[in-house]
């Protein structure tokens, strides 16, 4: 039996938590892994360039010591790319920054309020554009079932 997620009523606000819903990119037939090797830097752009599908790496926790299995993409982004110069500059667009934002940050949930602070933007403005008709590369308010 398909499991149908219920969206809420209510309007988001600028404190509603917003995530990546990887579940919207396979719905809408499209692979968010695309749009994240846009976002690696040039080294590690040439790395994966080959790379096909899942790549999973081992990652150890720095405060439990615990490996777990992650995947490599965003590994790699988190660990390094997003600590580059010009990941996210003044010149990204408004989704760009929020997806990069959420990708580096494992897709913990955040709200505009947070948003606006790392992005030096307007929390109205963010929310304007994550809760409006469109939706952004799977920008949707978190509903608590989850993260990724």
């Amino acid at each position: 039996m398909t499991e149908l997620k219920r969206f809420s009523l209510v309007r988001p606000t600028i404190q509603t938590q917003f995530h990546i819903d990887f579940d919207w990119w396979a719905q809408n037939e499209r692979d968010w892994r695309v749009e994240l090797r846009g976002f690696l830097c040039s080294a590690h752009q040439k790395l994966y360039a080959g790379t096909i599908g899942d790549h999973m790496v081992d990652w150890i926790d720095p405060i439990t010591a615990e490996v777990k299995q992650v995947d490599g993409l965003q590994n790699v982004l988190i660990q390094h790319c997003a600590k580059q110069e010009g990941f996210i500059t003044r010149q990204t667009t408004l989704v760009d920054a929020v997806f990069r934002i959420f990708l580096a940050n494992s897709n913990s949930p955040l709200s505009p309020v947070e948003l606006g602070e790392q992005l030096g933007r307007i929390p109205q403005v963010i929310l304007t554009t994550l809760a409006g008709g469109h939706i952004y590369k799977g920008l949707r308010p978190f509903l608590g079932i989850g993260v990724g």
